[in-house]
């Protein structure tokens, strides 16, 4: 145990860590198409679909969470575009 960290402390001296496999890309923009529901203990996170714009995943359509006021015709600004929210029990969209 005690080498491995070693040589974790060795290669974050040298510089030579390991990228995160996700944050490859620079931010891109979504556009909100639909909006699902409330989720959240309190209802506080809206849970919406939305087209991406720009990058690897153009055109996908896909559903984010988003905390604050949002409605149809937003545009988001999304870190990364490859993990999706889970779907809302008892929502009707698809």
């Amino acid at each position: 145990m005690a080498k491995n960290e070693q040589r974790i402390r060795d290669r974050t001296q040298e510089g030579t860590t390991t990228k995160s496999r996700l944050n490859t890309e620079e931010p891109v923009n979504a556009l909100v198409e639909q909006i699902v529901g409330r989720t959240g203990a309190r209802g506080e996170i809206i849970q919406v679909k939305a087209k991406v714009l720009d990058g690897r995943n153009k055109g996908r359509s896909m559903r984010r969470n988003v905390k604050g006021t949002i409605q149809v015709g937003d545009l988001l600004t999304l870190r990364e575009t490859e993990i999706e929210a889970r779907r809302m029990r008892g929502s009707e969209a698809r």
